[in-house]
């Protein structure tokens, strides 16, 4: 791994830690702000809803200017962040300030992609986006539960000041590490320009890509935890240990997805979505049963990050003379979808369908994206029409 891909990554850890750290200190947050649990939780939907509002209007807002200077200032943003919700006195300013590092956050994943996708070779391109989204699995591997123990032992406001450390290493790294020159586009596109490509038939297939992928996930991941212990019958002290190696398989599976997108994206892309229906499908098969399905889960998990990548290294190479609100549309898609894919779930146990209905849900997502990656790589086959060139490298 390249050193500017290894500052990139570092920044990447510390977006994906803090937005995911708040669910292990919630408890802890919601009594030292004096709110209950669920009031506490718009800490989490706020954050969610500033990475897909805010930060595609931040990376439109800020196109002309030069992509290290960006992700720098993002970083700064970040840090401090990071130091003003270890002081925030009350709920209101918590959630303020958690919006407005959310809106970064947005922002610096659709930049730090395009940045790294221009920093190697093209054939390198799947393996970049794969670096940036390790940072997502990794942090939830590691720094979500080390930020949970952490506001075990020193409270909730410690978890906050270890993460302004590491966003100063992150900023660090970036000034030292990530070149003045980035490859990406020097030229700002114009607002049309932006909006014109998502009307690539490559682009806004990939986003419906997207969103299925995020149907098939977090339809039953957000409900995760009751499954294994309602539906397969696994003691609470091991819930825990079944999510970390599904987080195990996630990390896995990002890396295996960006060496399967510089291989052959489309007829890979397919296959995996393919291979995650009969997963979900085996997943319902054997949910009453402990061994298969903590096993069925590993391979979702890495199933789940691996037609990621792909899906994100082809909106970026379709986009590549104009990606600003492509790349940004990207967090905010999952983001979208991982809220959609909560809400379908929430409404079909409202229904009375059980847990593991979920799972279903997931399988006929993952059915609709074969469909349509099926005709959206013939349609581009038949056309025969080159991915653009990035107008200018600075």
């Amino acid at each position: 791994m390249s050193l500017p891909l290894i500052a990139l990554f570092i920044a990447a850890f510390a977006f994906g830690t803090t937005e995911f750290v708040i669910a292990g200190v919630l408890p802890q947050v919601a009594q030292g702000l004096g709110v209950s649990v669920p009031s506490a939780g718009y800490l989490v939907s706020g954050y969610a809803c500033g990475i897909a509002i805010g930060g595609p209007l931040l990376a439109l807002a800020t196109k002309s200017l030069s992509r290290k200077t960006l992700l720098l200032g993002l970083a700064v943003i970040f840090t401090l962040g990071q130091a003003a919700c270890a002081l925030a006195p009350d709920f209101t300013s918590m959630l303020l300030l958690r919006i407005a590092v959310a809106v970064a956050h947005g922002a610096y994943f659709g930049v730090a992609m395009v940045v790294a996708v221009g920093l190697v070779r093209e054939d390198q391109r799947g393996m970049a986006v794969a670096v940036i989204l390790s940072g997502l699995t990794v942090s939830n591997v590691i720094g979500v539960p080390a930020g949970t123990a952490i506001g075990n032992i020193w409270g909730w406001r410690a978890t906050f000041w270890v993460m302004c450390a590491l966003g100063v290493a992150a900023t660090l790294a970036i000034a030292a590490l990530l070149p003045r020159t980035t490859g990406y586009q020097a030229r700002a596109a114009s607002l049309a320009s932006e909006v014109r490509v998502l009307a690539r038939q490559q682009v806004w297939t990939s986003l419906i890509l997207m969103l299925m992928l995020m149907l098939g996930q977090f339809c039953l991941f957000t409900y995760i935890t009751p499954t294994l212990l309602e539906v397969t019958g696994l003691d609470e002290n091991l819930v825990p240990w079944v999510l970390l190696l599904n987080g195990v398989g996630a990390t896995l599976g990002v890396f295996l997805g960006g060496k399967l997108s510089d291989w052959k994206l489309m007829p890979s892309l397919i296959t995996m979505l393919a291979l995650q229906a009969v997963t979900l499908a085996i997943i319902y098969a054997v949910s009453p049963y402990p061994v298969p399905m903590v096993v069925a889960i590993i391979v979702w998990g890495g199933l789940n990050f691996a037609i990621g990548t792909p899906i994100q290294t082809r909106i970026l190479a379709w986009t590549a003379d104009a990606s600003n609100l492509a790349a940004s549309l990207i967090p905010s898609g999952f983001n979208i979808g991982i809220a959609l894919a909560a809400s379908l779930g929430a409404a079909m146990l409202n229904a009375g369908y059980g847990y593991r209905s979920l799972s279903l849900v997931g399988a006929f997502a993952m059915v609709v994206a074969v469909i349509v990656a099926v005709i959206s790589h013939f349609w581009e086959r038949r056309s025969d029409i080159s991915p653009p060139v990035p107008a200018a490298a600075g």
